[in-house]
């Protein structure tokens, strides 16, 4: 393993490289290849500028997420986009990084009224295949013009070049969270009340439901008197569909948690599975797909579910109606990345090239 502990180290190990390599962070998002020459970010840690005034902060790309949060959680503010952490699956020692969250885009419940981890990164300094050092986008929110590099690489897992440090926004952490449970309800109408929910003016921070323990989950944040009174409303809107109470902070905070960990998939060495799809067609998808385990979230937006090995389940997922990531997988022919065809598949392919013209940065995810 290669562990530079500078961007000038990062630059030179890839202008020389001639074998592929596996770039970790924390090494909990992917597992590399047995027997990879890996390069870890692990070694570029550290807050480099914090303006809570501002709601910015700068950090190099290998500082622990759990570094960040607690910086954060000092000052009363918070990563609104909330990254899930699914390492249990992956690789139980690890610890996430916050060029890791950024650089597979990992957004949480919260996605759904914040937006995107992609959404909150403001500025970037990575080194491409060549070894270049490059700087895009700013370190505070109104950002310098040129080509937007920043959202590029977002989600690129690595394949484009290696993120040294990263600049990004914050946001106040709530005053105080509430959450409506409504039990015994099937999927789909599970999905007809998180729709209803997502159609009022009541800022729903969050919208899950759990098929196994049939409990659907609907989150409010905020100030506290707006937090009960929309609550209420909430609860007038949804209590057509059966029994429902409400959890308080703690409680909501827990079960919450609980999701970001994927703690209701029970794995027994089956594929992990992420679908984003539209959320109309999400119960039509997970009757074809025949998960062993799943749940919802964003809604019905996002599908996560454990599959048994050699089923690529994107093949039940509509054209046009989203997209799939294999996030964890023993069978070699089975992508991580949803494949395309034609023209948007030609792109790709052009970027990647550009960014790692010698093909050697995390390309077994992209085969």
């Amino acid at each position: 393993m290669f562990f530079p502990s500078s961007e000038i180290e990062v630059a030179a190990i890839l202008s020389e490289a001639k074998e592929p390599l596996s770039v970790a962070g924390g090494n909990t998002r992917v597992l590399a290849p047995s027997g990879s020459k890996i390069i870890s970010t692990s070694k570029l840690s550290g807050v480099i500028d914090y303006e809570p005034g501002a709601l910015t902060m700068i950090a190099k790309a290998g500082t622990p997420l759990s570094e960040i949060q607690k910086t954060l959680t000092s000052e009363g503010q918070c990563l609104a986009f909330d990254p899930y952490n699914w390492s249990r699956f992956i690789n139980k020692k690890g610890s996430s990084t916050i060029g890791g969250v950024f650089a597979a885009n990992v957004s949480g419940s919260s996605r759904l009224r914040v937006g995107a981890a992609r959404d909150f990164l403001l500025g970037i300094r990575l080194v491409d295949g060549l070894g270049n050092i490059i700087q895009n986008g700013g370190r505070v929110m109104k950002n310098v013009t040129g080509y937007d590099l920043v959202k590029l690489f977002a989600g690129s897992w690595g394949t484009l070049g290696i993120l040294t440090e990263v600049s990004f926004k914050v946001l106040p952490k709530p005053e105080t969270e509430a959450t409506i449970v409504i039990h015994g309800l099937n999927d789909q109408l599970a999905l007809d009340a998180m729709i209803d929910a997502t159609a009022t003016p009541f800022d729903v921070s969050g919208l899950a439901h759990i098929p196994k323990q049939k409990e659907t989950m609907i989150r409010v944040e905020g100030f506290e008197n707006s937090v009960k009174y929309r609550v209420e409303r909430l609860m007038e809107i949804v209590k057509k569909y059966g029994e429902i109470h409400t959890l308080d902070a703690d409680k909501s905070m827990q079960v919450w948690r609980n999701i970001s960990l994927l703690s209701s998939l029970k794995s027994n060495n089956d594929d992990l599975w992420r679908l984003s799809v539209k959320p109309t067609a999400s119960t039509q998808i997970v009757q074809k797909t025949k998960f062993n385990d799943y749940f919802y979230d964003w809604g019905g937006g996002l599908i996560w579910g454990l599959a048994s090995p050699k089923q690529d389940v994107r093949e039940h997922v509509p054209a046009g109606s989203g997209h799939g990531t294999c996030l964890q997988t023993k069978s070699k022919k089975i992508p991580m990345f949803h494949p395309y065809d034609g023209t948007i598949s030609g792109i790709k392919e052009g970027i990647r090239k550009s960014f790692d013209p010698k093909q050697i940065l995390n390309q077994y995810l992209v085969i």
